[in-house]
């Protein structure tokens, strides 16, 4: 968006919040650049994230609200604000954009220049997908139509992007640097997670032979180790896969990237293209190993394709990890006990594990569970390196530690009006 919104004739500058000190940092930058129009796009991916989403709601509207004291308009994005736009609209911002939002927020810059003091009511006159705050009432207009999307340029505005200071964070942390890149805008899965709170029901991917040439001009420019395409979905096509790396090793532009996907998605053939593609890393949005969960979360994956993609990808040696959720809404000691079957079946490289609430039991359990699944997956990477006497001691003393806590379970589990609770809040 920063760049449509230079080619539009704005002047546009970058406030990175990602590896700043604080909001002090930002605090510094509003007074030296002194905004007309302050553009706030809170962290989408830490919506399901319960344990921080407070912090951060916290800090961005900390900075709305110097935004809008220094005399800025205030617009604000993400699926947080989204979520819960009384509170960004409250810190001072004037409107909140729901879904995608990109033609809505063309439609609101034009505006503002042709009328930098327009009352916020006209300004927001006959405009969808937003929350706004007029004459002391906050309304909402959700998805009433989607407009056609604003003409977006073929790369992103990477000089607005201090790479030098990601390259020595990078590099201090992991012995490598790494940057990231995405191919498409939303989730092709029609569900209520994911990408949906700030895309809606939108899914737009970019021209394989575009992303393939973005590829290859941060090659060139940054030369980094490796990418992470940030994509809810990369791999969601197979003819895409295979024109894309068709298209990057046709301009010497390959760079070894990671991705996620979806178990039901990874065929044979997308397998090959990926490998083909350069691609050394998959993340499957697992969730867990609860058939009758899984269905309920609205996934498309199975208890039975999650293993077969996992055998898929191995067999082009490209490496697998797992995202786990603990703490959906109904979840029974049985739903974890078959997330913790489905890790000894498939056994992945690495696994992520979140909790998104605290349901049937206390968090001192989901805690003991989160450790345990970690733990089991080492142990199953120590077995693969053929550390025969590790791995059976290891096995034996996670074999007891489990029975331990599925003898105590009971102690953890929350009274049901408590469980609820912690469901709304």
């Amino acid at each position: 968006m920063a760049e449509s919104l230079r080619q539009a004739g704005h002047e546009v500058r970058l406030f990175d919040a990602m590896l700043a000190e604080g909001v002090q940092d930002y605090e510094s930058r509003l007074q030296r650049d002194r905004p007309q129009l302050a553009l706030f796009y809170e962290d989408n991916f830490s919506f399901s994230n319960k344990m921080f989403l407070g912090e951060m709601r916290m800090a961005a509207c900390q900075m709305i609200a110097n935004a809008h004291q220094a005399g800025a308009r205030v617009i604000a994005a993400g699926a947080d604000a989204a979520a819960a736009p009384e509170a960004y609209l409250a810190a001072g911002a004037e409107v909140v954009l729901i879904g995608e939002g990109l033609a809505t927020l063309s439609t609101l810059v034009a505006r503002l220049d042709a009328r930098p003091d327009l009352p916020g009511a006209e300004l927001t006159a006959g405009l969808s997908d937003i929350a706004a705050c007029i004459d002391g009432k906050v309304s909402i207009v959700k998805f009433r139509a989607l407009p056609p999307s604003p003409h977006e340029p073929a790369r992103a505005a990477w000089d607005l992007i201090d790479v030098e200071c990601y390259r020595s964070f990078w590099q201090a942390t992991h012995s490598f640097f790494g940057l990231n890149i995405a191919a498409s805008r939303g989730c092709s899965l029609r569900r209520d997670r994911g990408a949906k709170p700030t895309w809606g029901d939108r899914y737009l991917q970019r021209p394989a032979e575009e992303v393939a040439a973005e590829m290859t001009f941060v090659k060139r420019r940054f030369k980094p180790d490796h990418m992470w395409f940030t994509d809810d979905i990369f791999a969601f096509r197979v003819d895409w896969v295979a024109d894309f790396a068709a298209a990057v090793h046709a301009i010497g532009g390959s760079v070894p990237f990671t991705i996620q996907t979806r178990a039901v998605l990874v065929t044979g053939a997308m397998a090959r293209a990926l490998k083909y593609a350069d691609c050394r890393e998959v993340w499957l949005a697992v969730e867990n190993g609860s058939q009758r969960l899984l269905e309920a979360a609205q996934e498309h994956a199975t208890a039975v394709n999650i293993p077969a993609a996992r055998t898929r990808l191995a067999a082009q040696n490209i490496r697998v990890g797992f995202f786990i959720q603990l703490g959906f809404l109904g979840e029974e000691l049985a739903d974890i006990l078959a997330t913790r079957a489905l890790l000894d079946s498939a056994q992945p490289e690495d696994i992520e594990v979140d909790v998104m609430f605290e349901g049937a039991y206390a968090p001192e359990f989901y805690c003991a569970v989160h450790e345990l699944m970690h733990d089991q997956v080492c142990i199953e990477n120590l077995h693969r390196r053929r550390r025969e006497v590790d791995y059976r001691r290891e096995r034996r003393s996670l074999v007891r530690r489990w029975t331990r806590l599925i003898s105590n379970e009971r102690h953890y589990r929350m009274r049901p009006s408590a469980a609820a609770a912690a469901a709304v809040n």
